[in-house]
């Protein structure tokens, strides 16, 4: 049943029951009772209906009228039944000021101090002003009259006076409650019911007092009480009653003319009564007048002060508000102008008040108009706000609620959310109109920053959009069948031609691809990936392969899209140049071959298979014997000519299974898998050596390169490590045993390696203390025998293994370049041992000194050697340096340059071992030397082969033509001797003449032998 139907019932009620009780004196008692019940039972049915915040006020008001009910009741039948002429006192008083006024008083009081209304000073302040001035005329007409009644006992004066003094104070609860409130339907009934019992309870009090007509029951004067009884029965059933216990804002407190009249009357009241009293010369309520006068004036002296403060808090708002105006002005973002508004309600409110502070964006929409218009303030119970709108606001009890509304808003829609302020209700009323201006402003703040937003978004899209057109990736939007909807223009580069919508984007890719994006698309539609990238082959112009870098976004939760969005970017190029670059990583650039990378990765594979498969593997390190005398000599271009062909060679030599890889330099390894024992991997060794040692067509020249080879297999090594390590070391060994050489690791090569490490080690210490020794072997004149030089030979006196030869340690001096400071001393004895010759003759001969190419490439030697032979003051004439051939075919500017210094400063040159190298006879014309010294091999049987004797008396010819002088070395036989005498040789050197001997012995035998000029 509705509110207006429930309504309309009580009153017809009401009507009935009053127009009975007129028309039937007889049952006065009973239709009083009824009429009274009815207004308790509206109010209790009013409370259960309507459900206000606060229903206790209510309740206590519903037991009050039924208590005034049943003291009307009861007055009537002790004056009907009973019959007892106007009873007083009686239980009926008892009633109304035991039960019916407190309980009305406690009702009233609890309506207006519920809300926020109850809390407004000024209208407490006008409503007392009121009453005051009502309860003088009160006194006057009706308390006083009863004071000096001298028929009336004490009691009787007593109760007399409590009812208007309980009237005064109704009036006074309802005055603040009409003052300080909106008149909503149940304000104005609450109203209309209370001066209806003021009216009739003063009318009855004159009736009492004998001014004016007497009461008599069903007389005029109880439509006074029916009307409190319907008016306050109908205010509880109104709806509007909930407005009375609701959290709302108070009216405004402004003194609009009907509030000034009304205030003006009630502060005129005492003047006119003492003006009155003094035409009549009446002083008896002087002083009551004057109390009254006196308490008007301090009420509008604290109205004045409640307005000074009230301007000093609006001036303070003002500042906050201008603060927090400047603040949203400069906010850029939602969290700076919810800072801001937090800021704001912070200086709004006194320090230390708690509240909190919200700004829902994403509150609903308001239905109300008037909301949207921009309709203020309004208090709610944060309970009803929801449980997360409640815990940001700190469960507070109250909160104002303001709309964040901007009118004429260009988007359209005004409602940009709601900002909450919770803290007390007291404080909260007093901020009403500074909670609307601030909510102002920050709905202002946020629509210009939505606004920015727009424009930058749309400036946004405007940009991408620019990026999409000219992007030269390819992007499209699929549908719901893998079907294109949107393909950008730079489609039309990649596939010949703008895809048509609806063309399956599988159709654009080759089929192994297909494969491969199809399940791509299905992990995206399924949720598995949120984005997915991978490489696919496409289709370009006239099926050209296109390799293609896929990124696969799902944004078909996205309004604007709806699809999946597919990213194309071709990387042909950049694949090539990966690969290429991943080639030129794992292989060497000049053969092509795998390098030390690939190859480790290689050998570690194959040493896993031959543990799977029981098989062996092996592997073969090779150096070029004499690949730095080619480089050298014929330059860098022809020496890469040789590596290149080299390892053609190799890669010829093995299966398609085995591996042949650079490792740097001239240094080559194969990796030989699948061998059945070691003697196969020897086999391939044997290969290899061979195909090395026939000569190579480099250019225009025919090149010997020969290679040494190490060997290892997985018969000695347990893994790669082993391998490489132990096949270095029989490389190490093959070379020590001379060139075009192979050597398979085995046990007793690691101790060789092993004692030529350790005689390296010991030549250090050698160095340091000076352990060698010099021996000389005379060079003589064939023809007389007399000697004409004598060539220095190191020797090394070891502390443990003896007087070495050169032939146990020079190679290891050469390797490591300890040769450099053993040639230095060499030097340096030598001549301080020739220098003690020239005593025995003359001149004394000349001391001849092996240099090696290592020694005379060490910068500084040719000043090392002149400077030592200033200092042993030795004419220059008497030195001869011997040089091999190999560095005298160096293309080196700096070699010849130093050999032209050491023949200027009158040293000669002599070139050892002639014949062994790669110099031709020819060559010689271009050679800076002296004397040429033919190797013993020449020598040997040039007295019994007639073509031996050929070749010498050869290379003899062509060293006069040059202005050579020969050297004939290893001279062991006297038949040869005199072959070569007989050849035009002169000089010579070998165990024939003389043994090397020591320098003391060299001494003894220079006196003995004649000294050749």
């Amino acid at each position: 049943m509705s509110s207006r139907r429930i309504i309309a019932i009580f009153t017809v009620v009401m009507i009935v029951l009053t127009g009975v009780y007129y028309a039937r004196p007889g049952w006065h008692i009973a239709i009083w009772t009824a009429i009274g019940t009815a207004s308790a039972v509206g109010v209790a049915v009013g409370v259960a209906r309507n459900r206000p915040r606060r229903k206790l006020p209510w309740l206590l008001l519903s037991v009050g009228i039924f208590a005034f009910a049943m003291g009307d009741s009861t007055y009537i039948f002790l004056t009907d039944v009973l019959g007892q002429p106007q009873p007083f006192p009686s239980l009926a008083d008892a009633i109304y000021l035991g039960l019916f006024f407190p309980l009305a008083a406690a009702g009233l009081i609890g309506l207006a101090r519920t809300s926020a209304a109850g809390r407004d000073r000024a209208s407490l302040l006008d409503a007392l002003a009121l009453t005051i001035g009502l309860g003088l005329l009160s006194w006057l007409f009706l308390i006083d009259p009863y004071v000096h009644a001298d028929d009336l006992t004490w009691v009787q004066k007593a109760i007399s006076i409590a009812y208007p003094l309980f009237d005064v104070l109704v009036l006074a609860i309802l005055a603040r409650l009409v003052i300080s409130m909106r008149l909503t339907p149940s304000v104005l009934l609450m109203a209309i019911g209370g001066v209806g019992m003021l009216v009739a309870d003063v009318l009855y009090g004159f009736s009492r007092l004998g001014i004016g007509a007497s009461w008599l029951m069903g007389g005029p004067i109880d439509l006074g009480w029916i009307v409190f009884y319907a008016a306050w029965g109908l205010a509880a059933l109104h709806p509007s009653m909930v407005a009375l216990t609701d959290p709302r804002v108070p009216a405004r407190s402004a003194l609009t003319v009907r509030r000034v009249v009304l205030l003006t009357l009630s502060t005129m009241i005492a003047p006119t009564v003492l003006i009155v009293q003094a035409i009549r010369h009446d002083d008896r309520y002087v002083g009551v007048s004057a109390a009254v006068a006196a308490a008007m004036f301090l009420l509008v002296l604290a109205r004045l002060y409640g307005a000074a403060s009230g301007y000093r808090g609006v001036v303070s708002r003002e500042r906050a508000l201008r603060e927090s105006g400047a603040a949203l002005v400069s906010a850029s973002d939602v969290a700076d102008v919810s800072e801001a508004v937090q800021a704001a309600v912070r200086r709004l409110l006194p320090p230390g008040h708690a509240h909190r502070v919200v700004l829902a964006l994403d509150e609903p929409e308001p239905d109300s108009a008037a909301t949207l218009s921009g309709g203020g303030v309004s208090f709610v119970y944060t309970a009803t706000l929801g449980p997360d709108l409640t815990s940001r606001l700190g469960h507070m009890e109250v909160a104002a609620k303001c709309p964040l509304v901007v009118t004429h808003r260009a988007a359209g829609d005004p409602y940009l959310g709601t900002l909450f302020v919770a803290a007390g209700e007291a404080t909260l009323a007093t901020l009403r109109e500074a909670i609307e201006v601030l909510a102002s402003q920050a709905a202002l703040a946020l629509d210009r920053i939505g606004l920015a937003w727009e424009i930058t978004r749309r400036r946004s899209e405007e940009y991408f959009r620019t990026l999409v057109q000219n992007n030269s990736d390819v992007i499209l939007i699929l549908d719901a069948g893998d079907r294109i909807r949107y393909a950008s223009p730079s489609a039309g580069a990649m596939f010949g031609g703008d895809p048509l919508p609806g063309t399956p984007v599988l159709d654009l890719l080759d089929a192994a691809s297909r494969i491969v994006a199809r399940r791509m698309l299905n992990l995206l539609r399924t949720g598995e990936r949120g984005m997915t990238q991978d490489d696919w082959v496409a289709l370009g112009p006239d099926d050209a392969r296109v390799q293609v870098e896929a990124s696969c976004r799902d944004l078909r939760a996205e309004p604007t899209v709806a699809g999946l969005v597919l990213t194309l970017r071709d990387v042909t190029e950049r694949r090539r140049l990966e690969q290429e670059l991943t080639h030129r990583a794992f292989h060497d650039s000049l053969t092509g071959l795998p390098n030390r990378v690939l190859f480790h990765d290689r050998l570690q594979h194959a040493l896993g298979r031959a543990a799977r498969n029981e098989t062996m593997v092996g592997v073969l390190f090779i150096d070029l014997d004499d690949f730095k005398v080619i480089n050298d000599t014929m330059g860098h271009a022809c020496g890469d000519e040789l590596l290149v062909a080299a390892s053609q060679r190799l890669t010829a030599e093995l299966s398609a299974g085995d591996t042949a890889a650079r490792m740097g330099g001239d240094e080559f390894v194969a990796l030989i898998e699948d061998a059945r024992d070691p003697e196969e991997v020897e086999r391939v060794a044997q290969r290899v050596v061979a195909a090395f040692g026939k000569p190579y067509l480099i250019g225009d020249n025919v090149v010997n390169g020969p290679a040494s080879i190490g060997i290892a297999t997985t018969a000695e090594a347990i893994d790669g490590d082993d391998l490489l390590r132990q096949a270095d070391l029989a490389l190490y060994v093959a070379k020590g045993a001379g060139k075009g050489q192979w050597r398979r690791y085995q046990a007793a090569l690691h101790n060789q390696v092993l004692d030529r490490l350790e005689l390296r080690a010991e030549l250090d210490q050698a160095i340091v203390d000076r352990s060698f020794v010099l021996q000389y072997q005379p060079i003589v004149d064939l023809r007389t025998g007399a000697a004409s030089g004598l060539e220095a030979l190191v020797r090394w006196q070891h502390p443990t293994r003896g007087l070495l030869a050169p032939g146990r340690f020079i190679d290891v001096a050469e390797e490591s370049g300890q040769i450099v400071p053993i040639g230095d001393w060499v030097i340096e004895q030598a001549l301080a041992d020739a220098a003690q010759w020239r005593g025995s003759g003359e001149d004394g001969p000349y001391v001849s000194i092996n240099v090696s190419a290592r020694q005379f490439s060490d910068p500084g030697f040719v000043d090392r050697a002149l400077q030592r032979l200033a200092a042993a003051a030795l004419p220059a004439d008497r030195l001869v340096l011997e040089i091999t051939e190999t560095l005298l075919l160096r293309d080196d500017d700096q070699t010849r340059q130093d050999l032209a210094r050491l023949r200027q400063a009158g040293i000669r040159v002599a070139i050892d071992d002639f014949g062994t190298g790669y110099s031709s006879l020819s060559y010689l014309r271009k050679v800076p030397a002296d004397v040429l010294k033919i190797e013993k091999s020449f020598i040997d049987a040039v007295s019994t082969q007639p073509q031996q004797r050929a070749l010498v008396e050869g290379i003899l010819r062509l060293a006069h033509t040059l202005g050579l002088t020969v050297v004939a070395e290893g001279i062991e036989e006297e038949a040869d001797r005199a072959a070569l005498v007989a050849a035009g040789c002169r000089y010579g050197q070998g165990y024939l003449f003389c043994r090397p001997m020591n320098n003391p012995d060299v001494l003894t035998w220079l006196a003995d032998a004649q000294v050749a000029a």
